[in-house]
């Protein structure tokens, strides 16, 4: 069951919420009636949606629209500091679910809203804060961090082996004869119903994981070969080409 949240929005355009979550808390399967803006100061927020999941580092944030049914699991200590936004405060907000970069700017100014009054003059330093974290939330770089579900019946029990096993090699010859079609029909299938081809969504399954366990401060190396690398440079190799920072680097500054 779904349960629903609803946000007063008559003196502002935005409620900023700050709340710490210990490591293995969830929150259930919930909605807001208003967009949200979920930054994670610190730890691995996992958001599960109808669409897929979505997987928010440390530093980062997910967008999610108003009405969006939406679970929660925690990984790591999760500092997460939350704008719960009036969908019709701009034209222009972002439509869909999406992991997001969150600037140096706008983390400072969630931060300040957090210290500022619900009533505020027209023209003052308060409306100003506020509208300026509108514009920068108009311009939040999107990240690959959304691992999408497929449609058919057949495709999510494989993506389901794939999620309980991620260290298996998984190539493509192997997930083609489990579904009993061509190499050539399961990327078709998997374009269609994802956006991403079949050994893309692999991957990102795979840094998701990652991301999870070097969340709970396993060893890169532990990480590297459980998840399938053949070395620990492999694998940094890999994430240093997505994340731009090396797994040790990036979670000792997170």
């Amino acid at each position: 069951m779904t349960t629903a949240t609803t946000f007063s929005f008559t003196h502002r355009p935005l409620v900023p919420f700050a709340h710490d979550y210990v490591h293995g808390a969830s929150e259930p399967w919930h909605q807001h009636d208003c967009a949200q803006l979920l930054h994670s100061l610190s730890g691995v927020v996992r958001v599960d949606t109808a669409s897929g999941c979505w997987v928010v580092p440390p530093g980062r944030g997910v967008w999610l629209p108003a009405g969006t049914p939406h679970a929660i699991r925690i990984t790591g200590h999760v500092a997460a500091r939350t704008l719960f936004i009036d969908p019709l405060a701009r034209a222009d907000l972002p439509a869909s679910c999406q992991i997001v970069q969150i600037s140096a700017l706008l983390r400072e100014l969630i931060l300040t809203s957090l210290t500022l009054p619900e009533s505020y003059a027209p023209g003052s330093r308060d409306e100003r804060v506020y509208e300026l974290i509108l514009d920068e939330i108009r311009i939040m770089p999107v990240l690959p961090f959304h691992l999408p579900e497929p449609e058919s019946e057949a495709l999510r029990n494989l993506c389901q082996k794939i999620r309980q096993t991620p260290g298996e090699s998984w190539n493509s010859t192997q997930a083609a004869s489990i579904l009993g079609m061509s190499e050539r029909t399961l990327n078709r299938h998997f374009q269609q119903q994802t956006g991403l081809s079949y050994s893309e969504w692999v991957r990102r399954a795979r840094l998701m994981e990652a991301l999870l366990r070097l969340a709970q401060g396993q060893p890169v190396l532990r990480v590297a070969l459980d998840l399938g690398y053949g070395s620990h440079s492999a694998f940094t190799a890999m994430f240093r080409r997505v994340m731009g920072i090396s797994p040790s680097d990036y979670f000792r500054n997170d």
